[in-house]
């Protein structure tokens, strides 16, 4: 179900590049607008681009991000570049602000529902959960940020209004990720079990935080039990779940939201 809505997620931000913002010579974010960007001045493929940059960044998300989300990514990169591959390039409106407003909006939903979905769309999304894993800020703005210099490549290589055109697509697409991703938002989870160490392997092997466990028992049936504690993300609270189910139909599991992390939010 979730590759099936990454899928989707890539078809509406291909729809966003070949009918709003590939036509005005308006880049995207991240990798995906400097494939844009090649595109526009090389006669190589926008798709094939798209998916030879972003090959060394899914190696990089493999190793920091964990399984799942690469295997996610991996599909939305491909099916991204199969989509710009196969959409016609072909401007829905001939006013070129409206395109970039446009454009902006969708591809930051696509993205949304990209990340929403445990996936990224490849390229700078990488690198931005893994800054936004050990820092409290969003995503977006993180992208946002990382994106000043494909505004300052589009001035350079076509103009200032491009640049700025592209700069608004970006901010949008910046804000419309952060309205649909909320996963910048910490929260604690604490499981009470009698199978700590299974699912402490397992945690271990799929979710890169670091993890305490204290020792306690049940105060009505005086039975041992373990307590895990942890920081996470809210969408790898969907994971860890299910890996708890998986060896303790019975656990319990208290997740509240953590205001501050001071420290290094990560492996320890």
């Amino acid at each position: 179900m979730k590759n099936l809505i990454v899928i989707t997620g890539s078809l509406v931000v291909a729809f966003a590049f070949n009918f709003f913002l590939v036509p005005y010579g308006i880049l995207s974010s991240g990798i995906s607008g400097i494939a844009i960007l090649i595109g526009l001045v090389t006669p190589f493929d926008i798709g094939l681009m798209n998916l030879l940059l972003n090959l060394p960044l899914l190696i990089l998300g493999y190793y920091k991000l964990g399984k799942m989300i690469t295997i996610n990514t991996l599909i939305c990169v491909l099916s991204l570049s199969g989509f710009l591959y196969m959409l016609p390039t072909v401007p829905v409106t001939d006013n070129i602000l409206l395109s970039t407003i446009f454009g902006g909006i969708i591809g930051g939903i696509g993205i949304g529902i990209i990340l929403k979905s445990s996936g990224t769309s490849g390229g700078l999304d990488i690198i931005a959960i893994i800054l936004s894993r050990t820092s409290n800020l969003p995503i977006g703005l993180l992208l946002t940020g990382m994106n000043g210099i494909i505004v300052l490549i589009s001035g350079a290589a076509f103009d200032w209004n491009i640049a700025l055109y592209t700069l608004l697509s970006i901010y949008l697409t910046g804000k419309l990720i952060d309205t649909i991703h909320t996963d910048h938002i910490k929260l604690t989870m604490q499981i009470v079990t009698t199978k700590g160490e299974l699912i402490r392997k397992d945690l271990l092997e799929s979710i890169y935080r670091g993890i305490t466990i204290t020792e306690g028992y049940g105060g009505y049936s005086q039975e041992k039990k373990q307590i895990i504690m942890m920081v996470v993300t809210r969408y790898e609270t969907i994971q860890i779940k299910k890996i708890v189910r998986t060896h303790d139909e019975n656990a319990f599991i208290n997740i509240f939201e953590t205001v501050e992390v001071d420290g290094v939010f990560a492996n320890n």
